[in-house]
């Protein structure tokens, strides 16, 4: 083919792109036609020279992987997938559509799509967690490529991802950025000063290219010249037209995320040529590498500690994770700096190589365990529960990805002590138990939270495990077994009046309460609810039926959304859970209300009234009231 001709077919496509974002938004009634044709030429030019696809075998470990970070362009996606040959024309007309796969923003649903998108600033994070796991883990040749829009440059994870991608050496990274100066309200903050962008990413020490975004020659150039750089990652920052080719809506405000009308859009499709319909033949990767062996699995042999010695669960985590290391070479660990404190230091001392820091960038943390699990690996990331929240758009984003992710929040709740509420991970129990599909596990002493990170590994979905920084009991044999979605029942007897739930360090201070009530003729039972979400629904059941309804949750968290709302949803009827049958329930939720301070983790249990004093004054309130209901 000569240099005209593939000008000439390149040229042809990316109308077909457009065209074909117009007919499915027009369709749909909604959705970004103006969006998807601006990049129509750089994705032409992407799918039909260098992207390294076999669209028969998405998961083949040569491939190039393309995220489209503005997801809202999700049109011109599937116009190209239509081009590959991949969905048909009426598939790509149902855009939009209850019960169709391609959805307002993609997802995986299409096996095609990585990670989902459409929360700007995440396709370049994510990006950078597969082009870790491709330089670094796989050791194979394929490429990341990554549209971004220019509006979602301003948000800081983009910045992260910059940062960390430059210090990663990420040549295998490629990202393009589509500057096509409107946003969705107006122009954009740097509108078409593409140096500025480039100047930017320069000092971060990436290779920038500056293009028209619509001149294929300099499309082809600059791609040639990204594959041709070793030693850093690639943007090629491409000054393009909202709307290109019609005239009706180039360059021109107020189009953004609105469908054209059906006389529009055949005055539109008219102005670009027609329709087309042809399919292109995307080149398949070369197989002739190897994918790189992170050694061989050697048998599992998880840490046990002595019943009676005192051990923080943050310590046994780390312990964990290394002996998992040894018995799992897909497993990764990342941390945010905070490795000193979360034992991530001990994974990372061990096996380097399976080792991530990320620095003080919990977006790009968690940006990059999605990245890492795209290409099978198993990521856990740890950093302080209170500072999970920075990334928590992030991890909601993962959940619609069908992302598999082990989450670790250490210095969760008011017991830390001196350091006050801004290390207080206070919210975490309820932000991911209100994460579609997540797990979020609690353990109270270092045998469980062997047992409970062994399981993590290969639990689908988001798992989350909350530890403590204070030093606890060990109370369980090294033998017992934690099934998530379980509980385990510590005290029980025939003659309990009430039930004391409690979870990681409040678990300790339910003990003592047994004990203290126990002493003054009162049984209690406890139970050790470390399986949050899902919760133990049976067992909460019978014990409400044993114990005349009498219920006391305590939890280091704030009172809205943690371990007592769990229970109270137990207790709720739907669909997913039997219904209760028993006695009135009286439930008493002890959890933090005011702000804390700083003092000693006894003080602030105390002053937050989730101690073992509150405990007992909880249990006895309810007697009191079943004992004056009986006489009454």
């Amino acid at each position: 083919m000569t240099t005209q001709e593939q000008l000439h077919q390149w040229h042809e496509l990316a109308q077909q792109l457009r065209v074909n974002s117009i007919r499915a938004t027009t369709t749909a009634g909604s959705g970004h036609p103006t969006s998807s044709m601006s990049p129509a030429d750089l994705m032409a030019v992407l799918l039909a020279k260098y992207l390294r696809y076999d669209f028969n075998n998405p998961d083949n470990p040569h491939n190039d992987r393309f995220i489209l970070s503005k997801g809202h362009a999700a049109p011109v996606l599937y116009a190209m997938y239509k081009a590959a040959g991949m969905i048909s024309d009426q598939e790509l007309l149902s855009l939009r559509q209850y019960g169709s796969r391609l959805e307002g923003h993609p997802t995986p649903v299409l096996p095609w799509v990585d990670v989902a998108t459409g929360s700007l600033g995440q396709g370049l994070p994510i990006g950078v967690g597969v082009a870790l796991a491709g330089k670094y883990l796989d050791q194979l040749s394929y490429n990341i490529w990554v549209l971004l829009g220019d509006s979602e440059t301003t948000e800081g994870s983009v910045w992260e991802a910059f940062d960390h991608a430059a210090h990663y050496n990420l040549d295998n990274l490629i990202a393009i950025i589509d500057v096509n100066r409107l946003g969705q309200r107006g122009q954009t903050e740097l509108g078409w000063n593409t140096q500025v962008y480039a100047n930017r990413a320069r000092a971060f020490g990436w290779q920038a290219i500056e293009i028209d975004g619509h001149n294929l020659v300099e499309i082809d150039q600059a791609y040639s010249a990204a594959l041709a750089v070793n030693d850093r990652p690639t943007v090629i920052i491409a000054r393009t037209k909202k709307g290109k080719g019609v005239e009706a809506l180039e360059d021109i405000g107020g189009w953004h995320g609105k469908a054209l009308k059906r006389d529009q859009e055949v005055l539109a499709i008219a102005e670009l040529g027609g329709e087309r319909n042809f399919t292109i033949q995307v080149d398949r990767p070369e197989e002739q590498e190897q994918q790189a062996s992170l050694g061989n699995p050697q048998p599992l042999e998880l840490p046990t500690y002595h019943k009676g010695a005192k051990v923080a669960t943050r310590r046994a985590y780390g312990d964990v994770i290394t002996a998992l290391g040894a018995a799992r070479p897909d497993m990764v660990v990342l941390d945010a700096e905070v490795s000193n404190s979360t034992y991530a230091e001990d994974f990372a001392e061990a096996y380097p190589e399976r080792y991530f820091e990320m620095y003080i960038a919990e977006q790009q943390m968690v940006a990059a365990a999605v990245g890492l699990q795209v290409r099978h690996y198993k990521p856990f990331a740890s950093t302080f529960a209170a500072f999970l929240t920075r990334a928590y758009d992030f991890v909601r984003m993962a959940a619609i990805s069908r992302a598999n992710i082990k989450l670790v929040g250490s210095h969760a709740g008011v017991s830390i002590g001196q350091d006050g509420p801004s290390q207080m991970g206070l919210e975490d129990l309820a932000a991911l138990r209100a994460v579609w599909n997540s797990t979020v596990l609690y353990p109270c002493d270092a045998n469980q939270t062997a047992k409970l990170v062994g399981l993590m590994c290969d639990r689908d979905g988001v798992v989350y495990l909350r530890t403590t920084r204070e030093s606890t009991n060990v109370i369980y044999d090294a033998d017992e077994q934690f099934p998530i979605g379980s509980s385990k029942v510590i005290r029980s007897s025939q003659r309990d009046q009430a039930t004391v739930i409690a979870a990681g360090i409040t678990l300790h201070e339910a003990l003592k309460a047994s004990d203290r009530l126990n002493n003054e003729g009162i049984a209690v039972r406890v139970i050790d609810a470390y399986s949050v979400k899902p919760i133990d629904v049976q067992t909460l059941h019978q014990a409400a039926r044993d114990t005349n309804g009498n219920l006391v949750v305590v939890e280091d968290h704030w009172i809205e959304g943690g371990l007592g709302a769990a229970v109270l949803d137990a207790f709720a009827g739907n669909i997913s859970s039997p219904a209760y049958h028993g006695p009135q329930l009286r439930l008493i939720k002890l959890a933090v209300h005011d702000m804390p301070t700083s003092g000693t983790p006894e003080e602030l249990l105390h002053a937050a009234k989730i101690d073992a004093d509150a405990i007992v004054e909880a249990v006895k309130s309810q007697i009191r009231q079943l004992v004056g209901a009986s006489t009454s």
